[in-house]
């Protein structure tokens, strides 16, 4: 039996692995999916074992698995094209006759009314329809969604959102990570949604004030109409497809669907979530002077 990690290369991917590692899983009980064993040197060189496979090649998948795995399919992020793909990790999964099957999907799960909910929605039914044995880690959003877009925030002194007075209760990567190895590792955690988020919710004129106690510069929040946000991602450069999720996103921010708290996070990591403040002291630290 291993510990599968699909996406093993991917951000969420890496700190899964570095988090089985830390709770004492050996090296080799750890069976990394990739699609380039080159970007995978490192995993290898620790003595995780590396099975080559592609999301987008159903192909690939039927050695991807083996009978009594535990397998965890990070969501892919190629929005519009995740249904396809899961539904072919799904499939080799039940074929290979795996132990279970952990999917980490968006916080809500059936209930989560965001455009990004839809193929997680189905994926899930489909997870349920397999008669897989499964764990649904419903993760809130990740700091570092916001963190990780700091160039123009620092340019022009301002976080620019649509979302009014609504609050985020993020957690970091390395927190759901942890959450992760947590039910991959334990027992007690079959047939379970966790639905996981910060243990504090957090504004953007909050955000905002915690980068200027940080970089010691007035950095404001402003909050602007839908379209005009629209219209800023999309005169960005980001494609109007994600331009109208992060719209969306925002949206559903304003009116607190984001905010909820409801301590599975930290319960399964066994302590607290990673507060924003340290997030952003990380990201500034990664950030060119």
């Amino acid at each position: 039996m291993s510990i599968v990690v699909t996406g093993a290369t991917g951000h969420l991917g890496r700190l899964v692995i570095e988090s089985l590692l830390a709770f004492g899983t050996a090296p080799g009980d750890i069976a990394a999916v990739v699609r380039d064993k080159e970007k995978a040197a490192e995993l290898a060189a620790r003595g995780v074992e590396l099975r080559v496979a592609d999301y987008d090649r159903p192909e690939t998948l039927a050695d991807a698995f083996r009978a009594g795995d535990r397998v965890l399919l990070i969501s892919g992020n190629a929005v519009g094209q995740r249904v396809p793909q899961h539904t072919a990790v799904i499939e080799a999964a039940r074929a290979a006759g795996v132990e279970r099957l952990a999917y980490t999907g968006i916080l809500g799960g059936p209930d989560a009314d965001l455009q990004l909910a839809a193929e997680h929605k189905v994926t899930e039914r489909l997870i349920l329809d397999s008669g897989l044995p499964y764990t649904f880690l419903r993760n809130g959003f990740y700091t570092e969604v916001y963190t990780e877009a700091l160039a123009p925030v620092l340019e022009h002194g301002k976080v620019i959102q649509s979302a009014g007075d609504g609050r985020v209760a993020s957690a970091s990567r390395a927190d759901y990570a942890a959450a992760a190895a947590a039910v991959l590792t334990g027992d007690g955690h079959l047939n379970r949604a966790y639905e996981l988020s910060g243990d504090t919710a957090w504004s953007f004129a909050e955000y905002a004030a915690e980068l200027s106690r940080q970089t010691g510069r007035t950095i404001t929040y402003e909050n602007v109409p839908a379209g005009t946000y629209r219209e800023i991602l999309t005169g960005a450069g980001l494609p109007e497809q994600y331009a109208s999720i992060f719209v969306d996103v925002a949206e559903a921010t304003g009116r607190g669907a984001l905010a909820g708290r409801t301590g599975e996070l930290a319960g399964l990591i066994g302590r607290p979530t990673t507060p924003l403040a340290d997030s952003v002291a990380e990201a500034l630290a990664a950030h060119p002077a």
